[in-house]
């Protein structure tokens, strides 16, 4: 489900994974539920657009199995093999998001996730807007805040700075916050939006195996919802679930098309290259007094 800075702001905050789920305001609202949105989180920046004025679906009335069934167990089974499998990762994420009905241009970062307790640390290596930033989150740490500082220019002269990783200026050019990264995260909100789309009919499901990614030989699932309903988040969605790690290492949602016959609108999408798992990550790979860092403090 989501994440990161965009050119002119030096302060960053993540995803998730990379996932259609954080809020329309400042803050983010976790497990907030509405009418046309479903469940989890709601993106800052707007949601869908296609599906405003339309009807809600239709309960599921077949007693068969759901089309979402097979893609639910998949994820189900994927979380299970990251809380027993991986206790932290490093990766190369590349992510592009829609805020306010603009497509922002891609950003690259390196980052280090740790599951438990939950850390962050980023490098951002692209655009040249962006380049050399440095976030860092650490669950029970530095007051719950996040850290953050700039690359380079005047921006880098402000030092770093505290934030609340849901406030204003944090969220600021970002869907979801910083908390919201990673692939359990991801994964665990695409549980909570195929539970919740079990409930109704209008779903098509298809799996593709032998998909690539950055050459990782991946099973994409695809999730589409035909006709624009309040419930959906989504007109599209496809999850690239790695063969060999059991995790999603891109997540692609896609508005429904403007027009009649038109083309599935990109909303969100984030890709997890170069995954190295479990490379023994300890409490001064998310500490910004890291000599190796520049966050500047001692």
């Amino acid at each position: 489900m989501g994440w990161a800075g965009t050119r002119g702001r030096f302060i960053v905050a993540a995803m998730v994974g990379l996932t259609a789920m954080v809020l329309a305001d400042p803050g983010v609202v976790l497990g907030q539920q509405t009418s046309s949105q479903g469940p989890g989180l709601t993106p800052q920046g707007g949601g869908a657009q296609g599906n405003i004025g339309a009807s809600d679906a239709l309960a599921n009335t077949d007693a068969g199995v759901h089309p979402l069934q097979a893609a639910l167990d998949v994820a189900n089974k994927g979380l299970a093999s990251i809380n027993a499998n991986i206790q932290d990762y490093s990766a190369t994420m590349v992510k592009r998001e829609r805020i306010d009905g603009k497509l922002n241009e891609h950003e690259y970062m390196f980052v280090k996730i740790r599951q438990k307790p939950f850390s962050v640390y980023l490098y951002f290596l692209g655009p040249d807007s962006v380049k050399g930033q440095e976030v860092i989150y650490s669950e029970g740490q530095n007051d719950g805040n996040m850290l953050a500082h700039a690359g380079s220019g005047v921006r880098a002269m402000v030092g770093t700075v505290s934030l609340k990783p849901t406030s204003m200026l944090a969220m600021s050019g970002n869907r979801y916050s910083i908390m919201e990264i990673g692939v359990e995260n991801l994964t665990r909100r695409l549980v909570e939006v195929a539970e919740h789309d079990k409930q109704f009919g209008e779903c098509e499901v298809n799996f593709y195996p032998n998909a690539k990614v950055n050459g990782r030989i991946c099973t994409c699932i695809q999730v589409t919802h035909p006709v624009p309903r309040r419930n959906f988040r989504f007109n599209l969605a496809r999850v690239f679930i790695d063969d060999e790690y059991h995790i999603p290492i891109r997540y692609e949602a896609y508005d429904w098309p403007q027009e009649k016959g038109g083309q599935p609108v990109l909303m969100e999408e984030y890709t997890y290259m170069n995954v190295k798992i479990n490379n023994g990550f300890t409490d001064a790979d998310f500490d910004p007094r890291n000599t190796a860092y520049k966050f500047g403090m001692k």
